[in-house]
C-alpha cells in the first residue's frame, strides 16, 4: 500500500504560496458551515512513521482553520486510570461532539500495531482487534460522522535522512529521541504490521489516505486539500447516512416467546423472603470484597416493564455494598449533550474502573426498546443497534468486566394495580406518569420488542436474565442469587486461570 508513497513527491515553493491561500479559505468556510449545520462530527486521525511529519500536520490544520472549534487527542501510554478501563474507553471519551472536529495524534491503532511489533500479539488476535475497529468506525460513521484516516509515510532511506534534518536543526532536534532511532531499526517490521492494518481497515465508509511524508509543502497541501473535499462533500450530501446492518425481524406464526413462557405465579414467603435476602445480600458483599474482584468490574444492566419493581430491586443490591464502590446510573432520555454524540457514548463514559460496580437503571437497550416503539430513531438505528450493543458488550467482557443484564417481567393485570396503587400513595405519587399510562396501549409493541432484543442479545458472556416479578420478594432474590452465582463463577474461573500461570 506504500508503493506511491515513495516516488518522491514535491512541490515547489511557488506553486504552494499560490494554492495555500484558495485552501485555507474553503476550509474556514466549510469549517463554518459544519457548525452552523451541527449535524455531524469530523474524526481525523493522524498516524504513520516516525519523522514523517505528523505534529507538523497538525500544526497547519490549527495555523488554516479555527483553532476555537478544533480539539487534539494526543494518546501515549495508558494512564492508570485508563489501564483500569477497558481499551477503548478513552477513545469514547475523546470524540468530538457534532459540529466540531477532533485530530487524534494516536488512535485506537496505535496499541495494536506496537505490540504486534514487540511480538505480543499474534497475527489471529491482531485481525480480531482489526475487525472490532471496522465495527467501531462503522458505527461512528452510521452515526453520521465523518471519519478521515492518514498514514504518513517514508522509505527506510527518508526516514533515516529525516531524522538526521531534524536532528540537526536546533528548533526540531527535540522531536528525535533516542526512541526514535531504536524505531527505525524495526523498520521493516512496522512496515509488516502497519500494512497488514491498513489493508485490514481500509474500508469504503473509512478509507486511509497514505502521504508521503518527505516534502513538507506536499504533505501539508495534500493533506488540506483532501480534508476541504471531503468536508464539502459531506456538507453538500443530504442523503440519509444510517443503513440497516441485520436482517429483518423474522414474524412470529404462534404465541409462545421467552416472557409468555414464564411463569408469573412465581411466589416466595415472607419468612423464606427474610431469609433468603439476608443470605444472598451477606454473600453479594463477600464477593465485592474478595482480592480476585480488583481485576474486574461488575456492570448491572436492570430492564423491565412499568412499575416492575426495578428500584425496589436495586435497592436490595446496593444494601449489600459499600457506598465508595459503586455508581447508580438512572438513565432516562439524552441530553443536548450526549445528543451531539454517537448513541453509546453516554453509557461508555459511566463504564467502572475495576473493582467498582455500575448499575444501569435502564441501559444502552432503550435503542431497541423506546426509541424503537415510539419512533425516536429510524429502523436502520434500532436494526444496527443490535450490533453495536453486542460489539460493547463483548468488548468490556474481554477487558474483565462481569456484566449481568436483568428484564423484569409482570403481568398486565398486576401493573394496572401498582399504577393505581401509585396514585393513591404520596410518596410514590412521582413514579406515575401520563407516559406510563400511554405505554399500556403499546404493551403489544413493547411485548415483541422486548422479545427481540432477548433473541438477538444474549450472548454466552452477557446473557439475560428474565426476572418473574409479579412477586417482589421472589424477583429480589432471584437477582442477588443470580448476582452472587455469575460473581462466584467469574472469580472462581479468574482462580483457575492464575494457578495455570502459576
Amino acid at each position: 500500500m506504500f508503493e506511491s508513497a515513495e516516488l518522491g513527491h514535491r512541490i515547489d515553493k511557488k506553486t504552494y504560496r499560490a494554492e495555500v491561500p484558495t485552501v485555507r479559505e474553503g476550509l474556514l468556510d466549510a469549517q463554518f458551515d459544519l457548525r452552523e449545520n451541527g449535524k455531524f462530527p469530523v474524526v481525523i486521525l493522524i498516524s504513520g512513521v516516525d519523522g514523517a511529519g505528523k505534529s507538523e500536520t497538525i500544526n497547519v490544520l490549527y495555523e488554516w482553520m479555527d483553532p476555537r472549534f478544533l480539539s487534539t487527542l494526543a494518546f501515549s501510554t495508558p494512564s492508570d486510570e485508563e489501564r483500569e478501563h477497558p481499551y477503548m474507553w478513552r477513545f469514547w471519551r475523546a470524540l468530538p461532539p457534532k459540529g466540531r472536529i477532533g485530530i487524534f495524534a494516536g488512535s485506537w491503532y496505535s496499541t495494536p500495531i506496537a505490540e504486534r511489533i514487540a511480538g505480543n500479539l499474534s497475527k489471529g488476535d491482531l485481525d480480531q482487534r482489526m475487525d472490532q475497529i471496522n465495527r467501531f468506525e462503522a458505527m461512528l460513521v452510521n452515526e453520521g460522522a465523518l471519519v478521515l484516516k492518514f498514514w504518513f509515510h517514508l522509505s527506510r532511506d527518508g526516514q533515516r535522512q529525516r531524522l538526521k534534518a531534524l536532528e540537526k536543526d536546533p528548533r526540531t532536534a527535540w522531536r528525535v529521541t533516542k526512541e526514535s532511532w531504536a524505531r527505525l531499526k524495526t523498520y521493516g517490521k512496522l512496515q509488516e504490521a502497519a500494512g497488514h492494518v491498513l489493508r485490514m481497515t481500509n474500508t469504503p465508509w473509512a478509507p486511509w489516505i497514505v502521504v508521503e511524508g518527505t516534502d513538507d509543502r506536499y504533505r501539508s497541501l495534500t493533506v488540506g486539500k483532501v480534508v476541504l473535499d471531503a468536508l464539502q462533500k459531506r456538507l453538500a450530501d443530504t442523503r440519509d447516512q444510517n443503513f440497516p446492518v441485520a436482517p429483518p425481524i423474522a414474524q412470529k406464526i404462534d404465541s409462545l416467546d421467552v416472557l409468555t413462557a414464564l411463569d408469573l405465579t412465581l411466589k416466595l414467603e415472607k419468612r423464606d423472603y427474610e431469609t433468603q435476602l439476608a443470605k444472598w445480600q451477606g454473600r453479594l458483599s463477600e464477593l465485592a470484597r474478595h482480592p480476585e474482584f480488583r481485576n474486574h468490574s461488575l456492570i448491572l444492566a436492570f430492564e423491565g416493564s412499568d412499575a416492575a419493581g426495578k428500584g425496589g430491586s436495586i435497592r436490595r443490591v446496593t444494601a449489600a455494598l459499600d457506598a465508595r464502590q459503586y455508581q447508580i446510573v438512572p438513565v432516562a432520555a439524552p441530553t443536548e449533550e450526549e445528543r451531539a454524540q454517537p448513541y453509546m457514548w453516554r453509557f461508555w463514559r459511566h463504564v467502572p474502573r475495576n473493582g467498582r460496580v455500575a448499575i444501569f437503571d435502564r441501559t444502552w437497550y432503550g435503542r431497541v426498546l423506546v426509541e424503537r416503539v415510539e419512533g425516536f430513531c429510524t429502523e436502520a438505528d434500532w436494526l444496527r443497534a443490535y450490533t453495536e450493543i453486542n460489539d460493547f458488550e463483548h468488548e468490556l467482557r474481554e477487558d474483565g468486566a462481569i456484566i449481568i443484564k436483568f428484564w423484569l417481567q409482570i403481568s398486565d393485570k398486576e401493573q394496572l394495580r401498582r399504577f393505581k396503587e401509585r396514585e393513591k400513595i404520596a410518596f410514590k405519587r412521582f413514579k406515575i406518569t401520563e407516559e406510563d399510562w400511554r405505554n399500556r396501549d403499546k404493551s403489544a409493541a413493547y411485548h415483541a420488542a422486548v422479545c427481540d432484543m432477548v433473541d438477538r442479545t444474549s450472548s454466552g458472556m452477557a446473557p439475560w436474565t428474565l426476572v418473574e416479578a409479579n412477586d417482589k420478594s421472589y424477583a429480589r432474590v432471584k437477582i442477588l442469587r443470580t448476582i452472587c452465582e455469575r460473581l462466584e463463577q467469574a472469580l472462581g474461573n479468574e482462580k483457575t486461570r492464575n494457578r495455570r500461570k502459576d
